[in-house]
């Protein structure tokens, strides 16, 4: 069964394909913090507000697919959601700094 908004749902997840303005406000919420928590955790990242949301978006959706690979879960609910989002959000500013060096 789904779970409602979550940013972690996996792809037999999706049946219902609409998006809510609630669920788009809680996208944005969980991506603005994501972002600003791994800007902070990863040095000399400073996007914005706007630069943070997309981070934590992908962020999100990389987190999701690596803890799904992993097989990893610390449960449900929104801590669940911007952990998964943050990590996402660490490992790609990581991999963003090191194409950089490249």
């Amino acid at each position: 069964m789904g779970t409602g908004g979550s940013l972690t749902r996996s792809p037999r997840d999706w049946g219902d394909t609409s998006m809510s303005v609630e669920t788009l406000l809680i996208w944005i919420l969980v991506g603005a913090v994501a972002g600003w928590l791994a800007g902070l955790v990863v040095r000399g990242f400073g996007f914005g507000l706007v630069g943070n949301i997309i981070v934590g978006i992908v962020g999100a959706f990389l987190g999701g697919w690596l803890f799904g690979v992993l097989g990893f879960s610390i449960g449900a609910g929104i801590i669940n959601t911007i952990f998964t989002a943050f990590i996402g959000a660490v490992v790609l500013l990581l991999l963003v700094r090191v194409i950089k060096r490249a």
